[in-house]
């Protein structure tokens, strides 16, 4: 099994190379073939090395092991946690190409190489040991990304999204690779486990902070933290909805692994003295993230950018559960990113669905429009409605066991036991949302023109078929109804939540893992995952009740709901401005990330 460690990558990376040599040569149902076959062949040795790796497995290329304590070969560290994320990324490129096999009129082989490309930059990005090959995958996966953003590029608005998307995780790459070159620079290692022993036994100074701040920085440009977030709703507007799944899916989440990765990894021995104030100045990043992105995710009607945001706002959940630095924080996010990530890219197909048939996705122009009793819009009609059930933690479904597990995480850790009540919110406004285009969408309640529609922004956008559908493919239907099912049904499988229990708190053993690295036994760990409790079953059900009450208000046509004048002005101007600050201009984005970062340090600083 150990020498199954790099296929993964290989297999992939020798896919997309084929399909890009053979681009002029095979016919359209042989390349996407080949792509569909590559990834579930990456998926496949992803699932094994899952099963393998109930202990770190740590593979040197080339041979090249260390030698007194001295990494210079570079290797592929392997764990649960790790290759769980891989496993990941291939479930879903493999149903993002699948989909794709009848949802494009017209697609090049070139698109299925990228995708490949992607998935070999993401399997590295989650195996590596290495902290320059970290940011390596991590420019590959970057660039593919870029790529598959214009892919439509005879359009203008294709170009805009990925010059933006380009430039400000350019500027994120560039502080990450600032970071890991002070950190070269003091211990001469990019072993992960090498600069973690060689750092553990002296307290962080100036140098280690300031590398902390940037590689964190540009792992959380890459996440979308706020306020660090305003490419990712413009790139998915006008990427094509395959590659929407795997933003929202799987890449943003993976930029949360690649920080707890580093932290645990490098930097909790010198960071040990100051835990409180980098805890402190996640979470809060962590709840502001979580805030923005579900107002703004309430002000859509573009539904593709109505998820983008609720994507941000999940993140925003996901670094709550990790800025707690303890293995239960880490458990829940690992846990709650499986099950958020299986959902959301239902709910992309299904917009994806409403693109290919109708050549809109605006919430307000396909109001009733989905009523029709074709099997295509009957199952994007199910997955919307589930899909906001299951956002919403509607027990046991979706991502119940996640939230719960990282709300009862914050509520045992003290000073945060208020944090709950902010993941309600979050979830019951972005899960209301989804529902609320549920009604208008396929069963045509609320008005044609909504009150306070001048607060819900608009932004075109043109299919990528050729002209509307009368029917939806198979493969459109069978892609989102797998991943539907997986979403809502994750959670209750037995023995998963012990086991990302226990690959967490491995995970988060720094000196197992040093030891591992360099060929020590490492000693057992323990992290019993939290069981249910009356609290978490209360926390679901006001989050459905609010997710309901959401939807409701913006469908339901009563006269007497009226909003006070004064708090109605002052909610228009306060959305309209947040709105403002998405300008779609990269000046703009490039200005709020750099004051952004400069916040970030500061808070450290003052923490």
């Amino acid at each position: 099994m150990h020498a199954l460690i790099p296929l993964p990558v290989v297999v992939a990376l020798l896919g997309a190379a084929f399909l890009a040599a053979a681009n002029k040569l095979l016919p359209r149902w042989a390349t996407d073939t080949v792509g569909l076959a590559c990834a579930l062949a990456v998926l496949v040795l992803c699932v094994l090395l899952v099963i393998d790796a109930s202990h770190l497995t740590v593979y040197w290329f080339g041979g090249f092991r260390p030698r007194g304590g001295v990494a210079v070969g570079i290797s592929f560290s392997v764990d649960r946690i790790g290759a769980g994320m891989a496993t990941l990324a291939a479930v879903m490129v493999s149903a993002a190409l699948l989909y794709s096999v009848r949802y494009f009129d017209e697609v090049g082989s070139l698109f299925g190489a990228l995708m490949l490309v992607f998935l070999a930059a993401m399997v590295g990005f989650c195996l590596t040991g290495d902290l320059f090959d970290l940011f390596v995958f991590f420019e590959l996966m970057s660039v593919a990304a870029y790529a598959l953003t214009a892919y439509k590029i005879e359009e203008a608005g294709p170009l805009q999204g990925a010059i933006n998307f380009a430039i400000t995780n350019s500027v994120g790459s560039f502080a990450m690779l600032t970071g890991i070159a002070l950190l070269y620079g003091r211990t001469g290692a990019l072993n992960m486990a090498q600069i973690g022993s060689a750092l553990a036994g002296h307290p962080a100074d100036g140098l280690v902070k300031v590398a902390l701040l940037l590689i964190m920085g540009g792992l959380l440009v890459k996440a979308a933290i706020v306020p660090l977030h305003f490419w990712l709703a413009d790139a998915h507007a006008v990427a094509p909805v395959p590659v929407c799944v795997l933003f929202s899916g799987v890449m943003v989440e993976l930029a949360l692994y690649g920080l707890a990765r580093v932290y645990w990894s490098v930097l909790a021995a010198p960071m040990a003295a100051h835990t409180d104030g980098l805890r402190v100045t996640l979470i809060a990043l962590g709840v502001l993230s979580t805030l923005v992105g579900a107002v703004m995710c309430v002000a859509q009607r573009h539904i593709k950018r109505l998820l983008a945001f609720s994507t941000i706002s999940h993140t925003g959940m996901f670094l709550i559960g990790l800025g707690l630095l303890t293995r239960a924080g880490l458990a829940a996010s690992g846990e709650y990113v499986l099950e958020h990530a299986l959902l959301k890219g239902a709910l992309f197909m299904a917009a994806g669905i409403l693109l290919h048939r109708f050549g809109t996705v605006d919430e307000h122009e396909l109001r009733g429009r989905g009523k029709s009793g074709d099997p295509g819009l009957r199952v994007a009609a199910a997955v919307f409605v589930l899909g906001g059930l299951g956002l919403a933690a509607l027990p046991p479904l979706g991502v119940f066991f996640g939230k719960s597990a990282l709300e009862g995480a914050l509520t045992h850790t003290p000073g945060y036991g208020w944090v709950p009540a902010v993941l309600v919110l979050g979830s019951a406004l972005t899960a209301g949302t989804i529902l609320r285009v549920s009604g208008r969408v396929f069963a045509g309640w609320g008005e044609r023109t909504p009150r306070h529609h001048e607060l819900l922004s608009v932004v075109s956008e043109r299919p990528e078929t050729l002209s509307p559908h009368d029917r939806t493919p198979a493969v459109m239907i069978a892609a989102p109804v797998l991943l539907l099912i997986g979403g809502l049904l994750v959670g209750v499988v037995s023995g998963l939540r012990a086991g990302i229990a226990a690959a967490a708190a491995r995970m988060a053993d720094h000196a197992g893992y040093v030891a591992a690295v360099f060929g020590a036994p490492a000693g057992g760990v323990r992290s019993p995952h939290a069981p249910v409790v009356t609290l978490d079953f209360l926390l679901a059900a006001a989050t459905v009740i609010g997710a309901l009450a959401v939807a409701g208000f913006a469908l339901i046509q009563a006269s007497s709901w009226r909003v006070p004048a004064r708090v109605g002005r002052t909610l228009t101007a306060s959305m309209v401005s947040l709105r403002r600050l998405h300008s779609g201009c990269v000046n703009d984005y490039i200005a709020w990330l750099v004051a952004g970062l400069a916040a970030i340090g500061a808070a450290l600083a003052l923490t």
